[in-house]
């Protein structure tokens, strides 16, 4: 018998529920911040200058990954978007 309670249980399997899902949110931020990349690097080729919004969006979105990644590797308890707000772009 486990030493942990019956609602501990049932926590982890919605935890893996979540990492799951968070899982799939990881590849489909990842993938439009490839994209982002691009699109920015051509803008920059252009322009001479990198697109400001595009660096904030960027930034906002990397420190989603961040999120996201503490979350499934149980470095926090505290779910990221779409439970809590997006995060910001400043440092």
């Amino acid at each position: 018998m486990s030493e942990y309670p019956v609602t501990i249980r049932r926590n982890i399997w919605l935890r893996g529920l979540l990492m799951i899902l968070l899982g799939m949110a990881y590849q489909l931020a990842g993938t439009l911040l490839f994209f982002l990349a691009l699109v920015q690097f051509v803008l920059a080729v252009v322009s001479d200058v990198p697109n400001l919004r595009l660096s904030a969006f960027g930034r906002s979105l990397g420190r989603y990954l961040g999120q996201i990644a503490n979350f499934v590797s149980f470095s926090t308890e505290v779910l990221p978007f779409p439970f809590s707000d997006w995060p910001s772009d400043s440092y």
